[in-house]
């Protein structure tokens, strides 16, 4: 039991990006990337600098739902606040929540649902990395 709490809390330190890619059949799927810490001081641990080639910022409103799509770039998705519910052609349903990170890949094959949480208006940033 104690083995099993160290691991809880172990889970509870780590950061963990949500990952929504395609494979060779053109179903996407989601698995977890946890943040490798590379470098820690004072103020915190530190990630290796990952490359980006911009920023957007997003405003979406309650009742924004959209059908099956794939992304239209690889991209990190930040949700500052709201959430929004995902869903990958393999059935996989996340809700990805505020301050929750979401890579998406699925730039080809089926791609995935995206569906408002609740009602709420969220507001996001994109950081596009191809």
């Amino acid at each position: 039991m104690f083995e099993r709490l160290k691991e809880c809390a172990h889970r509870i330190n780590d950061m963990r990006i949500h990952n929504l890619y395609v494979d060779a059949q053109g179903e996407t799927h989601f698995r977890d990337i946890e943040v490798a810490w590379v470098e820690e001081r004072p103020g915190g641990k530190l990630s290796r600098r990952m490359a980006a080639t911009g920023i957007i910022f997003r405003q979406t409103g309650g009742d924004y739902d959209l059908d099956w799509h794939p992304a239209p770039r690889r991209q990190y998705i930040i949700n500052l606040d709201g959430g929004v519910e995902i869903t990958a052609s393999d059935g996989e349903k996340r809700v990805i929540g505020a301050g929750e990170v979401l890579l998406v890949e699925d730039v080809t094959g089926k791609g995935h649902l995206s569906k408002a949480v609740n009602g709420q208006m969220r507001h996001s940033i994109f950081v596009p990395i191809d």
